[in-house]
């Protein structure tokens, strides 16, 4: 007599390597059998939502233990993770290991308020600047021994001077002998070799006021931008030792950063409460404004890929936008945190630096929910598949609402309900004005059009 027995194969779903495993089911994707699937993703979507802003702790911690004044500026090395260097008031200057937030030194550099640092192309060098008409070189070891058996310091490498007092310096991403300075007198050049200026832009289309900002150009080595107090945003050529164009705008800027990649585009941080993006050849108009802030933006700072910035502004907040996104997606703050002077992007883009005028050093998360630490296949997928939902679904009103929720300083809440009705306001009175205009002298006239007041070439 012949018997059949059933036998499975080695590629069953039912077989587990151990009982800890989960079993291998088949599924089928044909639509017909699966009519309650978008109503599952939806409230999926609606629950990975909550569990964004429920897990969204931004503040990593403070780094060290701060200044002893207010934060004025900080820098990032362009060639490595670790090293952050920053200024304070009172004319010291630190140097910081992110990894471990302890301070490695503390350099009594200047004796007035310190108003920019910068790293050297190779990462083992920095220079500062300050007030008092000084820049120093500094090396990230210390280099000076007192003789006396003790501790070995930190001691300029060399120092430069000029007549006025310097506002902001910074060093060419191509040339590791060339740095740029900004001063009440003009925009220099300089070599760290020479103890002269190598190039003087002092005629900047008639304006004598003082230069607050000065960046160089990513990838194009002989240009340079900078900010004016006579509210105007101008471009340089050290080829030709003359200024291209410049263009003033409603309001004075307090600091300015090209795109990282996008090199031909940079942003600005203005006095009326928002920031720009300017085409570098195309400067009668802004490309995009970023709206948000309740006050003056006194600084703000690319992050590595190019598709977002950090802001900071007078209103005691922080505020990231999208490069292709008018209004932020984050908003950070703290009930201890001061006005912020400058913010910082590390290199991994991973986290956020604030120095604000409480002496405090703060290390935040770009991303407001990302989990710390290594994260498991299974977690990865997990975070994977609920963001993907929240981003397939982020139109829908609930999902929208739950998204793009922020709690806010009661202050802020006020001020930005009140721009809104000033706005509104003004909007409807020039839209009387056109109305019963008879003569034709008023017309509407695009926000982006109202920012630039004339350009210079």
């Amino acid at each position: 007599m012949k018997v059949q027995a059933l036998k499975r194969s080695s590629g069953a779903s039912v077989e587990r390597e151990c009982v800890s495993d989960l079993r291998r089911t088949s599924r089928n994707l044909n639509p017909s059998y699966h009519p309650m699937q978008r109503a599952r993703e939806y409230t999926r979507a609606v629950t990975a939502a909550k569990m964004e802003r429920m897990f969204a702790q931004p503040l990593v911690g403070n780094i060290g233990l701060g200044h002893r004044d207010a934060v004025t500026c900080s820098a990032t090395s362009r060639s490595a993770l670790l090293p952050l260097v920053s200024g304070a008031a009172d004319g010291c200057v630190n140097l910081w290991d992110l990894a471990s937030r302890k301070c490695l030194a503390e350099i009594p550099a200047h004796n007035r308020n310190v108003t920019g640092v910068v790293f050297a192309q190779g990462g083992q060098a920095f220079y500062s600047c300050s007030d008092e008409g000084k820049v120093h070189r500094w090396t990230l070891h210390a280099n000076h021994d007192d003789g006396k058996g003790g501790a070995a310091s930190h001691a300029p490498v060399a120092t430069w001077r000029c007549n006025g007092s310097f506002k902001s310096l910074d060093h060419s991403w191509t040339d590791a002998d060339r740095f740029a300075t900004a001063s009440d007198e003009a925009v220099q050049i300089w070599s760290p070799d020479r103890s002269h200026a190598l190039q003087t832009h002092s005629d900047l289309f008639g304006s004598d006021d003082t230069v607050s900002t000065v960046r160089w150009h990513p990838v194009e080595g002989h240009l340079l931008a900078h900010c004016s107090l006579d509210r105007g945003i101008g471009l340089h050529d050290i080829r030709s030792n003359k200024a291209l164009k410049k263009t003033i705008l409603q309001m004075r800027s307090n600091d300015l950063k090209w795109n990282p990649m996008e090199p031909m585009n940079f942003a600005v941080a203005n006095e009326d409460y928002q920031c720009y993006l300017f085409d570098m050849r195309k400067l009668n108009s802004p490309m995009r404004m970023y709206k948000g802030h309740t006050s003056a933006v006194l600084s703000l700072a690319w992050a590595p890929t190019g598709r977002e910035f950090v802001a900071g502004s007078y209103d005691k907040t922080l505020r990231i936008f999208r490069l292709s996104e008018g209004t932020s997606r984050e908003i950070y703050h703290t009930k201890r945190m001061q006005r912020v002077h400058t913010v910082q992007y590390t290199a991994d883009n991973k986290f956020i630096i604030s120095g604000s005028d409480d002496s405090n050093l703060r290390l935040w998360k770009a991303v407001a929910n990302e989990q710390l630490g290594q994260l498991t296949r299974r977690e990865e997928r997990s975070m994977n598949y609920r963001s993907s939902l929240v981003e397939r679904y982020k139109h829908l009103p609930e999902i929208r609402k739950i998204h793009k929720s922020r709690k806010v300083p009661k202050a802020i809440r006020n001020l930005t309900q009140q721009a809104v009705i000033q706005k509104e306001s003004a909007d409807k009175k020039q839209a009387n004005r056109v109305k019963y205009d008879r003569k034709g002298e008023h017309k509407f006239t695009s926000e982006r059009q109202k920012v630039v007041v004339k350009e210079v070439s």
